[in-house]
């Protein structure tokens, strides 16, 4: 790398990352090392925060019935007061940064390896300097891979779209079409601020995350609907304080993990420029690491799985669709 390209490099750095809060991620580059699943250590962290937001709930609860006439009561049995208490102890921070985003990039997790970031000349965003600065690695759960920003978009713009939800439903419009209205919020963002505008990427994944973050802050105090199940709610109020029900582990977050969150699967749109070099990217550098993982699954297989994800269960989150969409079975399987 010559002076000049260095200089160019450092001056990005310093003027335009700060400016942006979009922070990306590259499953197209596979670990040489399978990576150790932590589902369960997240879920586990997540069940331990929620107890500490219900036991402070629950503490304000006892003092405002020691006194008389007390008017905050009815909000701190109310589902707002739940969600904001629990986002503070796990979606809180400057954006892009918050608590479950920090512990699942920074614990010291029982099995390893727990995380995986790609070499800058091996990452598809060789030719982007500030994309590779503020690359997410890449963890597993539940059998699915994804970036550890989609940990952050699951519980800080979940609750933004939760609050945009609740303020729609105050105005008197359906369930559906509140829940609408904060997927639009979304994909507005991740044209600008949160995505494209700052770093090119129009993350479909991001915005998965974003409203499968908005189900668990709705299923913290009520029953939620996933395709034929009903998820259980996490707390309900019993004598007048908050308590758990339910099978935490298994019922709290694997059931918004899928492949969705995994940007190879759930493919993003790239403005023109950057679009070429990750398609050069994942052709000469991941096609082969590819093959080698799944050499069963052919063109048509890969093609209908980047197609499956489209949907989650039957449900529309806001995934954008394009021509021009770089996946395995478009840029591993020409000649």
């Amino acid at each position: 790398m010559n002076i000049s390209k260095v200089i160019c490099f450092v001056l990005t750095v310093i003027f335009i990352v700060p400016a942006g809060f979009a922070f990306e991620t590259d499953q197209f580059s596979l670990s040489d090392e399978p990576l150790a699943d932590i589902g369960d250590e997240v879920s586990d962290y997540a069940a331990e925060n929620i107890k500490k937001a219900a036991t402070k709930l629950n503490k304000k609860i006892e003092k405002c019935l020691e006194e008389n006439n007390c008017r905050k009561l009815a909000y701190l049995q109310s589902e707002d007061a739940v969600a904001l208490e629990v986002f503070r102890s796990l979606g809180s921070g400057f954006i892009p940064f918050t608590k479950a985003g920090t512990f699942v990039e920074k614990h010291k997790f029982n099995n390893e390896p727990a995380r995986f970031r790609s070499k800058y000349s091996d990452s598809i965003y060789w030719s982007v300097p500030t994309n590779y600065l503020t690359l997410s690695p890449t963890v597993k759960m539940y059998g699915s891979e994804f970036g550890t920003d989609k940990i952050a978009h699951f519980f800080q713009q979940g609750y933004d779209y939760y609050k945009i939800y609740r303020k729609y439903l105050l105005k008197g419009v359906t369930e559906k079409a509140a829940e609408t209205q904060a997927v639009k919020w979304g994909k507005r963002t991740e044209s600008t601020y949160f995505g494209k505008l700052v770093s090119g990427v129009y993350s479909n994944a991001d915005l998965y995350s974003n409203f499968v973050g908005l189900r668990f802050y709705q299923g913290l105090t009520r029953s939620v609907r996933i395709g034929d199940t009903v998820r259980p709610a996490t707390l309900r109020l019993k004598d007048g304080r908050w308590e758990f029900i339910g099978d935490l582990r298994n019922d709290l977050i694997r059931p918004f993990i899928s492949d969705h969150l995994n940007e190879a699967w759930n493919s993003s749109l790239y403005i023109p420029g950057l679009r070429s070099s990750v398609r050069k990217a994942v052709r000469t550098k991941d096609c082969a690491a590819w093959l080698k993982r799944f050499p069963l699954l052919t063109k048509k297989d890969f093609d209908k799985r980047t197609s499956d994800v489209r949907l989650w269960h039957g449900e529309d989150y806001g995934f954008k669709k394009s021509d021009k969409f770089v996946t395995i079975g478009n840029t591993c399987f020409q000649k």
